[in-house]
């Protein structure tokens, strides 16, 4: 690809980019959309928009940019929560590794590359981008020194900073443990598989193990009952069925005298007949169908939620194995009441194998699926390809703008369309998979679109020969190191690309909010409804943007010093995504669960990994560039990235696992000396509230059942 077709497709994108942000710029300022844009800000502050009419309204202005840099990191913290300070700071280490190798590369590793071989050069907008690659550099040259020099010095600057960066992050999450007021789920754990007796009431067996075996510290617990959609779509089928069934006692009478009808079109005449009351199903009609009793299906769930006195207490509970049989009473931490995901609960413990291992089994099968529109994708890139296969397109192709927009931009868009499905099939996945937590569900979600992503954007596409090749590649792989050499290079327009559609494009459109946008719209223009109920607000997709910003993570890292020039469109979609996702954080989503910062460990460890296949291309290119010296001082580099990462691992991921008994300890402590113990126990008794009927996706709870209380105490 010419130079000019990136231009082409970086203009485009520019565009489109200015005209999103003036767009968004003008509706931000339109009082009957106010909660579109300020969703969040209206819950917080309860204000509502002046309706008066200003010239202002109807000017774009860029006082959102300025308003979304004015919060501290500490505002963000108290008003978004830990999960999005963790956010904001991968983008913040991502600005500052690049800045690095933008100093390094641009103006060190890019003239090497340019002058690599002895060669005339065109003017520059008419040039081939392989001229800008490592691949322009001949075999042997006594100048890859400078490119492994560039590689250390990105590398132990992205582990410096990584360091730096989990030794804050761990510290706020040890903050966010001790700081934040009494949160329910610190004395709670979930209990499944609970073993039936058949002389005792389920309720009776739970009181009766945790009395004999935690009496000391037990406090109450909370059956868990079957709710969810499929469950509600059961019982209303089996009551439905039960009226159709007492149907056969209903009388008719025949002998009546038919009541006639006239249409005032037509003139027609209908019969009717009178349906007497059937004595028998009378109570069972005049009940409605949604308001059946959950403890009717009762036997059909074994888990309840166990209260205890102290955190310590269930901290503790919640990590002992309970019986000899790991496969009864198994207990784990409960989520917080807000964050807790009811219809997973009764899934039977002994069945949630088989879901990982058939969800595992679908995730592949989607993932190698997938591969059919990377493909095509890929054969808008081969333009020689295309036109054999299409030869209609030929006339078409000769045309330069054609040229420059088939190859430069078309590509990364259509990818960009296909990958929309990815993110809702991997939620619903997660779903199915039994995650306990709306931040697990999306946690495991993040990570499930994090690995399609990796593979299908930059794998699949760096390896697009055949789908044959794609699958034989694995088998061999100790070649690994050198097909990626070989090929990246020349995949590098496409990557630029991609980061132009999919980064530039895709950041501004988020500030529009094109979909809630025309929700609105239509919620008002056709049905007339209002749709500012504070429980559309969404919460941040975390499962969509974090695998996004890992993944440019990754081309930077891969592209650095083999293809320097999508360094400095990297570096502006970083510092766009920064502004944007604070504006978004503060103003559009609300904070209603977090994981408290567990999407830090997914982050360090995806960076360790760019780093490292970055290391191994490169090794891989200094041995087919037959550079012995740059290859020796490579193979170190890639052993010391495993080392501090090991490091990292046995030093600061702990923090994130588990509870330290001296932070529960002084809380408990504390609690206990200032009174607000007694306060606390009470607060639990109350604190989960389970839904009758299985909410929307983000989990808008409604008004619960009746809570069993099994105090000891009372």
């Amino acid at each position: 690809m010419k130079l000019a077709a990136l231009l082409t497709s970086a203009g485009i994108n520019f565009g489109l980019c200015v005209l999103f942000i003036s767009l968004y710029s003008v509706l931000r300022k339109q009082p009957s959309i106010l909660h579109v844009y300020f969703g969040k800000k209206l819950i917080q502050d309860g204000r509502k928009g002046n309706d008066c009419f200003n010239v202002d309204r109807i000017l774009p202005t860029p006082s959102w940019i300025v308003k979304a840099w004015r919060p501290t990191e500490n505002e963000i913290l108290v008003s978004s929560g830990l999960d999005a300070v963790v956010f904001l700071r991968t983008l913040v280490f991502s600005i500052r590794i690049f800045s690095i190798a933008f100093l390094i590369c641009i103006f060190g590793v890019l003239p090497l590359n340019y002058y690599g071989q002895e060669m005339t050069h065109d003017q520059i907008p008419h040039e081939s981008i392989d001229v800008f690659t490592i691949a322009n550099v001949k075999e042997g040259s006594q100048w890859f020194w400078v490119h492994c020099l560039a590689l250390h010095i990105i590398s132990f600057s992205a582990c410096i900073l990584l360091y730096f960066e989990y030794q804050s992050i761990s510290k706020l999450r040890l903050e966010h443990i001790s700081a934040c007021p009494p949160n329910p789920s610190h004395f709670t754990i979930l209990v499944r598989s609970i073993p039936r007796l058949r002389d005792m009431p389920l309720d009776d067996v739970i009181k009766f193990f945790f009395m004999t075996y935690h009496g000391v510290s037990y406090l109450s617990h909370q059956r868990i009952y079957r709710s969810g959609t499929f469950y509600k779509i059961m019982t209303n089928a089996e009551k439905v069925c039960r009226k159709f069934v007492s149907l056969r006692a209903t009388s008719f009478d025949l002998k009546r005298r038919p009541a006639i009808y006239r249409c005032s079109l037509c003139g027609g005449t209908s019969r009717s007949f009178d349906l007497y009351d059937n004595v028998f199903d009378v109570e069972g009609r005049n009940t409605p169908l949604n308001l059946s009793d959950p403890r009717e299906k009762e036997e059909d769930c074994t888990a309840a939620l166990v209260f205890f006195k102290t955190r310590y207490a269930a901290v503790v509970a919640s990590r002992v194995l309970q019986s000899s049989n790991p496969m009864l009473w198994v207990t784990d931490l409960a989520p917080g009441p807000d964050d807790l995901y009811w219809p997973n609960l009764s899934i039977p413990y002994r069945q949630l194998w088989i879901r990982r291992i058939s969800i595992v089994a679908a995730t592949i099968l989607f993932l190698f699926l997938f591969l059919i529109p990377v493909t095509f994708v890929q054969g808008l890139i081969q333009l020689e390809t295309l036109q054999q296969r299409l030869p209609f397109l030929r006339g078409i192709l000769t045309k330069k703008f054609m040229i420059q927009l088939v190859t430069g931009y078309l590509p990364s868009l259509i990818l960009l369309l296909f990958f929309y499905i990815v993110p809702p099939t991997m939620m619903l996945f997660s779903t199915v998979e039994g995650a306990i937590s709306r931040s697990d569900r999306k946690k495991s979600a993040c990570c499930k679109v994090l690995y399609f992503t990796i593979w299908n954007i930059f794998f699949v596409n760096v390896l697009s020969a055949s789908i044959i090749h794609q699958l034989m590649f694995i088998s061999q792989p100790k070649d690994i190191p050198f097909a990626l050499a070989r090929t990246l290079p020349g995949q590098a327009t496409f990557f630029i690309t991609y980061v132009l559609t999919s980064g530039w494009t895709s950041l501004c459109a988020e500030l529009v909010q094109f979909f809630p946008l025309t929700y609105n719209l239509v919620q008002k223009c056709l049905f007339r409804k209002k749709v500012d109920d504070p429980n559309m607000v969404p919460t941040f997709p975390y499962h969509t943007e974090v695998p996004r910003v890992l993944l440019f993570g990754l081309l930077g890292f891969t592209c650095s010093i083999l293809a320097p020039l999508i360094l400095p469109f990297l570096i502006v979609y970083f510092l766009l995504g920064y502004l944007v996702y604070r504006n978004q954080l503060l103003n559009v989503y609300r904070t209603k669960y977090e994981s408290g910062g567990q999407l830090w460990p997914i982050v360090h460890n995806t960076i360790i990994f760019s780093l490292v296949l970055a290391q191994i291309i490169a090794l891989g290119i200094f041995g087919l560039k037959k550079s012995t010296v740059a290859s020796g001082f490579t193979i170190p580099l890639v052993i010391c990235t495993l080392l501090f990462h090991e490091y990292c691992r046995k030093r600061f991921l702990p923090i994130f696992k588990n509870f330290s008994a001296q932070a529960l300890v002084e809380m408990d402590r504390e609690d206990e000396i200032s009174g607000r113990m007694e306060e606390i126990h009470r607060m639990l008794q109350s604190a989960y509230r389970q839904p009758t009927a299985m909410d929307d996706d983000e989990g808008e709870v409604a008004e619960g059942v009746k809570v069993e209380n099994s105090d000891p105490l009372a």
